[in-house]
């Protein structure tokens, strides 16, 4: 069965894409942590991050680092945290967090409940900055 990040990739479920090519899709987390939250995902379902494959992974790294540089220029913030969890879906991904302070990347705090238009706001200034 499909997980909700595949179909998010598949356009089955909307999103707010970021960036995305033939391996990897990144868009923002509709409840973000902090603003700018985004997950970069595999477009391979695979549940457990350190299951993918060593060149696939080091290439979602750098995939990753190109979204954290444009996080990081498009949204005022000191640096772009990373985490990986891995237990809220069964689809390996990483979060990338616009961070002032380290609580700023705490995942038991209150998640944000940004509208659609912010998400969108939010969006196109990130892709903006992608290179």
């Amino acid at each position: 069965m499909a997980t909700i990040f595949s179909k998010i990739i598949n356009g089955e479920i909307p999103s707010h894409k970021i960036a995305e090519n033939e391996e990897f899709f990144a868009f923002l987390d509709i409840n973000p942590v902090s603003p700018g939250h985004t997950l970069v995902v595999p477009k391979m379902e695979i549940d457990y991050i350190f299951d993918i494959e060593d060149d696939v992974l080091g290439r979602m790294m750098v995939f990753a680092k190109q979204v954290a540089a444009a996080q990081r220029t498009a949204i005022s913030c000191k640096r772009i945290g990373m985490t990986v969890i891995g237990l809220e879906v069964p689809h390996a991904h990483i979060h990338l967090i616009p961070m002032n302070k380290e609580s700023d990347i705490y995942f038991g705090k209150e998640k944000g409940t940004p509208t659609q238009e912010e998400l969108a706001e939010i969006a196109i200034k990130i892709r903006k900055e992608f290179k």
